[in-house]
């Protein structure tokens, strides 16, 4: 039995698809690299499986896309991945503000930005309804509008002087790898661990993304060391570091 979620990704991915089509970035029996197989190799890895698109494509089918690859989609064709993985906002270009229903009690005046612990952030699924009520509440900065921003404290060393042990930072949801800018600062939250840290890509021979370099501020203490980008990788750009007064 297929589970709804999947079900539901693989809706989304006939309607990119569709909509990939109609920009011209797919044509079926293209064979100048923009058909099928073309399209299968970027997104399975191999241009003989065209026919497993063809299935995902099928709504008679049993077989849908996974999140891996539909992850890999947004990678490759600029699709805005809280929509392909989430449901939310729209398939190209600005998400949607993520207020997640079990918060609609709250009133938006209070704030844009979500505050929560470390370990809440580090363990959460994306949307706030994956923190407990205790673990989060929202408040506002001037000059800082729209949706998908988090805050919460540093702890640790690592990033001194840059942003110092018991600083807070506030961060923006980024949608994939293909929006990171090497040697910027992000929150990199994986398989339930998180880090502030420089990041630098690493991509492989198709210039696909596939690990990052994870880099500290203070690194005579604190060396550089690599992650796996995977299927529970979420990035989250600092916008903003608050010190105590």
């Amino acid at each position: 039995m297929i589970r709804e979620d999947r079900l539901e990704l693989n809706e989304r991915f006939i309607t990119v698809f569709k909509m990939l089509e109609e920009r011209g970035e797919i044509v079926k029996n293209d064979r100048g690299g923009k058909g099928m197989g073309d399209f299968a190799e970027r997104i399975l890895g191999n241009k003989s499986y065209g026919h497993i698109i063809r299935a995902f494509l099928n709504p008679d089918d049993k077989r849908v896309i996974d999140y891996r690859h539909a992850r890999t989609l947004c990678e490759e064709y600029g699709v805005n991945e809280s929509y392909m993985i989430d449901g939310l906002g729209e398939p190209f270009g600005m998400e949607a503000p993520k207020y997640h229903a079990a918060t609609e009690d709250i009133p938006r005046s209070r704030g844009n930005i979500l505050f929560t612990t470390t370990e809440a952030f580090a363990g959460s699924a994306v949307d706030v309804g994956g923190f407990a009520v205790e673990d989060y509440e929202y408040f506002n900065i001037p000059g800082l509008a729209g949706g998908g921003l988090v805050a919460f404290p540093i702890k640790g060393n690592s990033m001194e002087p840059v942003i110092l042990d018991g600083d807070m930072v506030v961060c923006r949801e980024v949608s994939g790898v293909h929006e990171l800018k090497d040697n910027k600062i992000y929150a990199i939250k994986n398989n339930g661990q998180l880090w502030v840290k420089y990041v630098q890509r690493i991509t492989d021979s198709r210039g696909r993304t596939t690990h990052l370099k994870l880099i500290s501020a203070n690194h005579l203490e604190h060396d550089p060391f690599i992650e796996e980008v995977n299927e529970y990788t979420r990035l989250y750009q600092v916008v903003r570091r608050i010190s105590d007064l």
